[in-house]
């Protein structure tokens, strides 16, 4: 894991961390980089649950840093594009969740955040967005999704929490405490129950193009990066019969 992403481990729980309290959490090529192996990891490892969350009280994430030149591809590190997470995520979002952060509180299970937290999606006054967002309009109202995601102006807490887009508020400071109180919850119950109603729940959502384009293009990589693909290419060159291994 990297500096910007840190991993911690207790009691079958993994609680995934933005590190970058001083850029508000924003999104850089470290914290792409570092969530992905985070997903990694917690897929490999024998925890139960993930708890997202950002340093500090004063942002879950900005969105992406815009010191960072290079436009984010969020499909490849938020959960469930091109890398399947089927085990339980919960969200712990403190202060600003703004533009392609807000992707990450939709793509997991469940949301806990603090009262004074805010969600804005400002992409649309700033000229560039990525398309993921649009997966919203099947998790929340539609009319609300497009309010959020068209004007880009500010949505409470209180009213994400009336649309559907968070599970539960708390007091300031006390929204880690209440996403690990459900991940606590969740650890206990059955792994593989979890797991197969998670993905029927997902496989029920109707899915934006870009969801739709990263679950083809997760497939895609597969074979792209498989042994298999180098064997057939060697095998070409030195005019020799492949032993494929579906690896």
């Amino acid at each position: 894991m990297s500096q910007a992403v840190t991993y911690e481990s207790n009691n079958n729980i993994a609680l995934i961390t933005i590190n970058r309290p001083e850029r508000l959490n924003a999104i850089n090529e470290e914290v792409e980089v570092g969530l992905a192996n985070a997903w990694r990891k917690f897929n490999q490892s024998n925890d139960r649950v993930a708890v997202l969350t950002g340093a500090g009280d004063k942002a879950f994430s900005v969105g992406k840093d815009l010191e960072y030149k290079a436009f984010p591809e969020f499909r490849r590190f938020v959960p469930g594009c091109d890398i399947e997470v089927r085990k339980p995520i919960v969200a712990a979002v403190s202060g600003w969740c703004i533009g392609g952060a807000i992707t990450l509180v939709q793509m997991a299970d469940l949301c806990v955040a603090s009262e004074t937290a805010k969600f804005t999606y400002p992409e649309a006054k700033l000229g560039f967005a990525g398309g993921l967002i649009a997966g919203l309009v099947s998790r929340i109202p539609h009319k609300v999704a497009m309010e959020l995601m068209l004007l880009g102006e500010e949505i409470s807490a209180e009213r994400a929490y009336q649309v559907g887009l968070v599970n539960k508020l708390t007091p300031p400071g006390e929204h880690l405490k209440g996403a690990l109180i459900y991940a606590e919850r969740l650890a206990k119950n059955a792994p593989l129950v979890l797991e197969m109603l998670k993905t029927f729940g997902i496989r029920t959502l109707p899915k934006s193009p870009m969801e739709e384009a990263s679950f083809a293009l997760r497939e895609v990589d597969l074979i792209k990066d498989s042994s298999d693909r180098l064997e057939g290419l060697d095998s070409f060159s030195s005019k020799r019969q492949p032993q494929y291994k579906g690896k």
